[in-house]
């Protein structure tokens, strides 16, 4: 199992902000109403583990001093998302490819290196280090996966089992048209072929973040580039499957792939002491990882939203992981109600979908000083009128 998230392709976001910021668009969170949306569960299950509950070195856990952040973390983000009127599918990792025991050898190292670090930080008494350190100790186990798999069932929601990776998967689910976005912290998805990617969509409602939408179709118009050609240069980017050429960072991956069109041109083209290709540089291998990669057909019986089992998750989780039930029990009158509700259809099956706004990459527009809306007063054109658009 993956200790920590992913690494993705290193700088991809910052080179899509620069070159496609048409690709980019932020959405409400709300906007997401009567949409499937395929998550990468390994990943935010981490991101609970890292955030959620935690006070100094420790994680949330029930009386018994078993962890149950990756549950309070899926079964309070799930809830958002279903009382929203979005159908979440969650996909989880299966075996890793060998292309990634580099990778995972590499995170071993770090996590043995961090194990190391917060101890001397608690014989310190430095509670900073201590966080920091902890953090990066953190380690998502069969059984956590097993809980959340159990929770899910429980809440009516349908999961997935990949094969191998989750973000593979989750394409494969998007490019068959059985969910209208993947969500995820990971570039990579985008590799592995996800038309549209949303980013903070698991966000907590407290921190008040848009989600961040990116649109491969246009990303791929706006490079110049071929779906072969954008693989390439995010194996020159970095990803988990191999070393990087020293030297060549993202902003000369992208200008090198515009200029040769793919990595073996480009071989044959640059100088070799100014970058030294690593040794070995399974180039050809990575390729094959995103444009091939191990996944299944999954039918679209299997993908199911059920009213939750309010007396399964009484006894899951407050018998078992030693919840509040008066918290379990609202939760599932709050979910069977949403239940009803996401069976309307969406705005934009009569009007058309609603632009939001794009934006480029980690910088919001001030907004104009002028041009602010009044309380009540009418919507601000764009695109047509009330800001109503076709998107492609």
């Amino acid at each position: 199992m993956v200790a920590g998230a992913g690494m993705g392709i290193k700088g991809l976001m910052k080179v899509i902000g620069d070159n496609a910021p048409g690709a980019l668009r932020e959405q409400k969170f709300e906007s997401y109403f009567g949409r499937k949306i395929a998550i990468d569960a390994s990943m935010h299950l981490y991101q609970f583990l890292v955030v959620i509950g935690r006070t100094g070195e420790g994680t949330l856990t029930n009386e018994a001093g078993e962890v149950t952040a990756h549950l309070q973390g899926m079964l309070y983000r799930t809830r958002r998302l279903l009382l929203a009127g979005i159908k979440p599918i969650y996909v989880f990792d299966g075996k890793p490819p060998e292309m990634k025991g580099g990778e995972l050898l590499k995170r071993a190292e770090k996590r043995k290196e961090a194990a190391k670090e917060l101890e001397a930080a608690k014989e310190r008494g430095d509670q900073a280090e201590i966080e920091k350190h902890s953090k990066r100790t953190v380690r998502v186990s069969p059984e956590m996966n097993a809980d959340c798999k159990r929770l899910l069932t429980l809440m009516g929601v349908p999961y997935v089992d990949a094969p191998c990776e989750a973000e593979a998967q989750c394409a494969v689910l998007a490019k068959a048209g059985q969910c209208y976005a993947v969500a995820t912290e990971d570039m990579d998805a985008l590799t592995f072929g996800t038309t549209l990617l949303t980013r903070h969509l698991m966000t907590p409602a407290s921190q008040k973040k848009d989600v961040m939408q990116v649109n491969l179709p246009r990303v791929l118009e706006a490079f110049g580039m071929t779906m072969a050609q954008f693989i390439d240069f995010c194996i020159l980017c970095g990803c988990d499957y191999t070393d990087s050429i020293r030297g060549i960072g993202p902003k000369r991956a992208f200008e090198l792939i515009k200029q040769h069109k793919d990595i073996e041109t480009l071989l044959e083209h640059i100088d070799k002491t100014k970058f030294p290709v690593p040794e070995p540089f399974p180039y050809k291998e990575a390729r094959a990882m995103f444009t091939d990669p191990e996944v299944k057909d999954v039918p679209n019986s299997e993908l199911k939203w059920t009213p939750p089992d309010k007396e399964g998750l009484v006894a899951f989780l407050v018998k078992e992981k030693g919840f509040d039930q008066a918290r379990v029990e609202k939760i599932c009158d709050e979910l069977t109600k949403a239940k009803g509700k996401s069976t309307q259809g969406r705005l934009e099956s009569f009007f058309g979908p609603v632009s939001i706004k794009s934006s480029t990459l980690g910088k919001r527009k001030e907004a104009d000083k002028g041009g602010k809306k009044k309380a009540g007063g009418a919507l601000k054109k764009k695109g047509g009128k009330f800001g109503v658009s076709k998107r492609r």
